[in-house]
């Protein structure tokens, strides 16, 4: 008896157990916003942008100069001039020369603005890996709510259920009702204490995997309350307009069709030849000699044909993959749109059959504790009563995720991270 009273207790605290270890709650946005600041992933990403901003340090060095030496020594004796030995200069000719290529001031033009144009598309891309990124975490972040959801209504169902067995237990001792009465109120408690154990592992499993991706080391737990206040514009012609100028894929390829011209005119300019000039100090025979050293290459039959070519293909390709997203944008805001659309008039009509299954089992149960109907009707009552919620909650995380989906076709969720 004692464990029988106890026992509704200790589901509460199994219920309860994770709220209680609960100390930050967050909302979409915020989860959102915390992902950006502190996933493990994205900060890995972030040094690709420090990595090409190097390029442009490399593309701002000039060409060293060249030192360079020829050293001949007399090797036959039968030649040395008289009176003279190996170590002797007037058996010896040295040659010093000191040049430097001198890069056109096209080619260091164009090659200092393909590195800045890689670095925009750098940045862009990482943008675009954000915008992947906090669609994963907005779907972890729903899986969180369903689960929170699913474990509380769990916990619900098994408190009334608790409640009526030891009403029943009472009932019994005073031969009220009978022995079956009571076993088929245990047993459907039972089921629903097995089931909230499962819904309790599952709901640490997605928290365990939202505190990863969110870079969070302390205890969490979603705003379950969040109503996704982020407005969409009325219009869907206005969100596919908005999305072709804001999305990061969209703004990615444009940068790479950037940086597709500016290698163009790099690998043009590339094709112009590189002048080399310096100085050349000779002592040849103990006689110094000095002259000027000058070296151009004649492009008669290498220009950087290939190079321009593969150039111009790349532009070509990138135009291309310009006209194929744009398509895809379209398409995926369309069927978003309405999946969207669709799911938040499902959510609006549900609201009413909330409201008749709960007044079914409010007058159900006060009819069975009377006298008025049967253990059979009222759990009959309690089962339509969790299916119909369970319904509503399906309902509203097609809304959720069908919100979450619009948001990520449009970019918008890059915005509302920010």
């Amino acid at each position: 008896m004692r464990y029988q009273l106890m026992k509704p207790v200790l589901v509460v605290l199994l219920a309860g157990t994770v709220s209680a270890r609960a100390q930050t709650t967050y909302n979409l946005q915020q989860a959102l916003q915390t992902a950006k600041s502190n996933n493990p992933v994205l900060k890995r990403e972030q040094f690709n942008v420090d990595v090409s901003r190097a390029d442009i340090t490399t593309a701002l060095l000039r060409p060293n100069p060249v030192l360079n030496n020829q050293s001949l020594q007399l090797v036959q004796p039968s030649k040395f001039p008289e009176h003279t030995g190996w170590f002797n200069g007037a058996n010896r000719q040295i040659w010093w020369q000191l040049t430097k290529p001198f890069q056109l001031p096209v080619q260091r033009e164009n090659k200092i603005n393909f590195a800045q144009q890689n670095v925009r598309l750098t940045q862009k891309q990482y943008a675009d890996t954000e915008r992947h990124l906090f669609q994963t975490v907005a779907q972890k972040w729903l899986d969180v709510w369903a689960a929170r959801k699913q474990l509380d209504l769990l916990s619900t169902a098994k408190a009334n259920v608790d409640s009526l067995a030891n009403i029943n237990r009472l009932r019994l001792k005073n031969q009220v009702i009978t022995t079956t009465d009571l076993a088929r109120t245990e047993l459907l408690a039972n089921q629903y204490d097995i089931q909230l154990k499962s819904a309790a592992q599952d709901y640490r499993n997605q928290l365990s995997n939202l505190k990863f991706l969110m870079g969070v080391q302390d205890s969490i737990q979603v705003d379950t309350t969040d109503q996704f206040a982020f407005a969409f514009p009325d219009q869907m012609d206005a969100i596919v307009q908005q999305a072709l100028q804001n999305r990061t894929d969209i703004q990615a390829i444009k940068s790479t069709m950037d940086v597709a011209d500016a290698n163009i005119k790099l690998q043009k300019s590339n094709a112009l030849p590189t002048p080399e000039l310096g100085l050349i100090y000779n002592p040849q025979n103990k006689a110094n000699y000095m002259g000027v050293y000058g070296t151009i290459e004649i492009p008669v039959f290498s220009r950087n044909q290939g190079e321009i070519k593969k150039s111009q293909v790349l532009k070509q390709q990138a135009e291309q993959d310009l006209r194929a997203t744009e398509t895809q944008v379209q398409t995926e805001i369309l069927t978003a749109y309405k999946s969207y659309i669709t799911h938040k008039q499902n959510l609006q009509n549900f609201n009413r059959l909330l409201t008749q299954s709960q007044t079914i089992l409010n007058s159900v149960k006060y009819s069975y504790l009377r006298g008025g109907t049967t253990i059979i009707d009222f759990l009959e009552a309690q089962r339509s009563w969790l299916d119909t919620q369970q319904q509503y909650y399906d309902v509203l995380g097609q809304y959720r995720q069908s919100y979450i989906d619009l948001l990520y076709a449009s970019g918008l969720i890059n915005q509302i991270a920010q």
